[in-house]
Parts: C-alpha cells; structure tokens; sequence
C-alpha cells in the first residue's frame, strides 16, 4: 500500500499488526522524506539510517515471528540532541560537542529501544537548549513546516518541525520554560509536558535541575499517551481511546480568571474562545476559576532558570564565552548576576505559589488556556508587534508557557486552530499532578470534535 505522507504511532500499530506495510517499508519512507525535504528544514543534526534500517529489519522480524513488544515497536521517532545516545554523536547544538559520542544511551533512549522504537536521527535544537527560536549559530536555523521563513519554537524546535513534516513518527523533547508546548503549537502537533521527575532524565543533558522534562511529541493524543506509558518511570496512567464520539460530562474545564486570557493577539483569542466553546458542546461545564498572581509565578521560573542554567554552565561560560552564540552567552551571564539570597527568596515563593497553584484543580478537573499568545516570529526577528506594542520575541512567546514549569503540573499542548497567514494555533490543557490522564483525556476529546491537528503543512504533502 501507498504509506501517508504522515502516519503517526497508533496507526503505525495498527497497520504492523494487520501485515499491511512492514517496519522497513516505513523506515525506508521516513528515510527518504528526510533526504528530500530535510535540506530545507534543516530539522536534523545527525541522520541515523544504518542504525535505523537495521532495528527496522530487527523489529520486522520479531513482528512477524509472532513478537511484536506493543505499539512503538518499529516505530520511527528523532531524539532531541541532547539525550546521549551510544557510538552516535550527541552535540547538544554546540560547536563544542560535534566530536562527544556517548558511551552509553540516556535512561529514555534505552527504554524507547526496549519498546522497540526505531530512532532514525538526533533532531536539532536550540544551543545549550536553552532558547525558544532554534536558530543555531552553528548548525544553522530549523525552519517551521508551516512557513520556512518562521521559527518551528524551541529549544525542540527540530523534534516538532521533523514529526509536523512526517520526517518521523513520533519524537522526544524537554521542557524547562516551555521547550515542549512552544515547539508544539507553532508546528501544529500535539506536545505532552509530564508531571516534573515521573519521566528518567539520566543521560539527558541538564538546563535547569528544578524545572527540566523529558516529554513526547505526537501526530495525536492518542499517540502521545502510546508514547507517555512507555516512557513514564511509574505505572502510566489508564486513558482509553475508544472509537466513539467524545463525550466530557461531569468534567469541569477551568478557565483562568487572570493574565493568560490577556494581550492575545485576534487570531488566537478567537481560536481559543472557540475552542471553549467546543468542550461546552462536549457536555463539560466550562467554569471562570481563580489563579494565583502568574506574573509573579513567571519572574520566579526566570529567575530559577536563569540561576540554575549558569550553574550548569560556570566552566563553559569561563572557558568557553567566544564559543558560546550571542543570545545563550547573554542569559548565561544574566544568571551569574543573580544572588544566592535572590535565588533562595525565589526558593520560598515558589512553595507558595504553587500550593496556590495547585489549589486551583479543587475547583476543576483540568485548566485550559492559550498557548502562544503572538504569531509565529520570522527567523531572526527580535521583537514583534502585539497589540500595538513592541515586545521581546522571546519573552512574549513564553508569557502563557513558563509558569507550569514550576509546579511541575502535565501539560498537553495541541493544535485549535490557525493564524489568517496559515500559522497553528495552540491551545493548553493542564491536569493536577500526576494527572496526565485526565488532561490526555480532555484534550482527545477536544481533537476528536475538531479536525486542526489533521491539518499538513504544504511542504510535507
């Protein structure tokens, strides 16, 4: 048969399971999109096709031996680049590290391995992973599907620019402000952020200690909750899928009564309230709840990232500064300006702020709420117009995002809609901790009842 030019993990599961395409025919497909369009997405660092068609030969057999090790088993995924992966190059995005070949594969890539998941590449990103545009001065700008002259979000932005142009399956980023859900809305796939510390980050290399997640990128919900139990340290959580139409009564969706609703541009304002709309249309009471103060919750993450990265980074910065892009050096030195008094402040707000935080899934099962609130910036672009005002491209991309790091709550971003220049729109649907099932849930139905995340760049058909 013809293989779509995307095809994510539970309908890659399906088809091995009725014998009508094979693990290699879909590598082999995958392979060959990456050499065709990946020149100008530039979406990967490293192209892993003999490590690839091997597992892919290796899974195929095992499938039709009667093996087959459940839904990602030959399945092909990218790797954002700074998870170590054994005898293949790991850089990180840096100049520094083009020659560091890990020894051993992070925590994550061997339980992917162990599943079965066929990995054909080290997916671009933000130097240091510390950034949201993912244009890298030394292996130069990931370009969005959507509009190639526009940024795909970051750091991750290679992980969803590949899966959002079918040049994978499915694919694993972090998230530290933002890393996952940014990349996410701006391509138009669906990004889970876990619950902080449930997925191993051994071997993955670090950003910010008390913020950092590993999470996946998926063509659905469904696929990210394939991916998810995979990955989880604990016993994942129960979401069935069933093929019937999505239903959400008795689930109270909060919205916040304060800051993420405000200064959206029109294209995302009307995307967003639309999509309250149709959680109404699935029986759910959608209900105005109180939050804590997120401006104040935003200076507290910067803060603890800012201070937290230069730690990680002190010999780097001391050794290294000229290797180091203009932008990453900038917040590094930033953070080394932050005192130890200033950081421990922080420390104590931040317990506060998200006990508060927390409080608010007493009054409803999930928050829902926009993703980015501006249009998509061009390559390059420094500031951008919002409502009449100049702000910080990165700043203002961020603004809805980085307050969920800190209490460390799961976050499903996916597709509601798009900008009148043909940009996605992302929408946020956040669960309590440890409650990933009621926010995959929720944003299944949501997907089921809309046909966004359907949607394929022009570039990708």
């Amino acid at each position: 048969m013809d293989i779509a030019s995307r095809i994510g993990v539970a309908e890659l599961s399906r088809l091995y399971g009725s014998g009508a395409v094979s693990p290699v025919e879909v590598v082999e497909h995958t392979l060959r999109r990456i050499d065709q369009l990946d020149p100008e997405i530039n979406s990967y660092i490293t192209v892993t096709a003999e490590h690839a068609l091997a597992r892919a030969r290796q899974a195929e057999a095992e499938i039709h031996a009667g093996r087959k090790r459940g839904p990602l088993h030959g399945v092909p995924f990218a790797a954002k680049d700074l998870l170590d992966t054994r005898g293949i190059r790991t850089t990180i995005g840096s100049q520094l590290m083009v020659d560091n070949v890990p020894e051993r594969d992070a925590a994550i890539i061997r339980t992917l391995s162990d599943a079965g998941a066929v990995m054909v590449g080290k997916a671009g990103l933000h130097e240091w992973v510390y950034g949201i545009t993912s244009t890298n001065p030394h292996f130069g700008a990931i370009h969005n599907p959507w509009d190639l002259e526009r940024i795909p979000g970051g750091s991750s932005g290679g992980s969803t620019a590949a899966l959002a142009a079918g040049l994978c399956s499915f694919s694993i980023g972090s998230d530290t402000g933002g890393s996952i859900r940014i990349p996410a809305a701006l391509c138009g796939v669906a990004g889970l952020k876990p619950t902080f510390g449930t997925v191993n980050r051994q071997g993955a290399y670090p950003l910010a200690d008390t913020l950092d997640t590993l999470g996946p990128f998926g063509l659905c919900v469904e696929d990210l909750a394939l991916v998810h139990a995979a990955i989880v340290d604990q016993a994942p959580p129960r979401v069935e899928f069933a093929r019937q139409e999505p239903c959400l009564a008795g689930v109270t969706v909060g919205v916040p009564d304060r800051f993420y609703w405000e200064n959206l541009v029109p294209d995302v304002d009307r995307a967003t309230r639309a999509a309250l709309k149709v959680f109404e249309s699935l029986g759910a009471e959608v209900r105005e709840i109180r939050v804590p103060d997120i401006e104040v919750m935003n200076r507290v993450q910067l803060l603890t990232l800012k201070a937290e990265a230069s730690s990680v980074h002190r010999g780097l910065l001391e050794d290294h500064a000229e290797d180091i892009g203009e932008d990453v050096r900038d917040l590094l030195e930033q953070g080394c300006r932050v005192l130890a008094t200033e950081y421990l402040e922080a420390q104590r707000e931040r317990r506060v702020l998200c006990r508060e935080f927390e409080a608010a899934f007493n009054q409803a099962d999930v928050l829902v709420m926009p993703a980015v609130p501006i249009p998509t910036a061009h390559i390059g672009q420094k500031e951008i117009a919002v409502l009449g005002r100049l702000e910080n491209v990165r700043m203002a991309t961020t603004r809805n995002i980085r307050s969920m790091n800190l209490p460390g709550v799961p976050v499903v971003s996916v597709p509601c809609g798009f900008h009148a220049d043909g940009l996605p729109v992302g929408l946020q649907v956040a669960g309590p901790r440890l409650g990933e099932a009621i926010a995959l849930k929720v944003a299944h139905a949501y997907e089921q009842a809309t046909d966004w995340h359907t949607r394929i760049p022009p570039v990708a058909q």
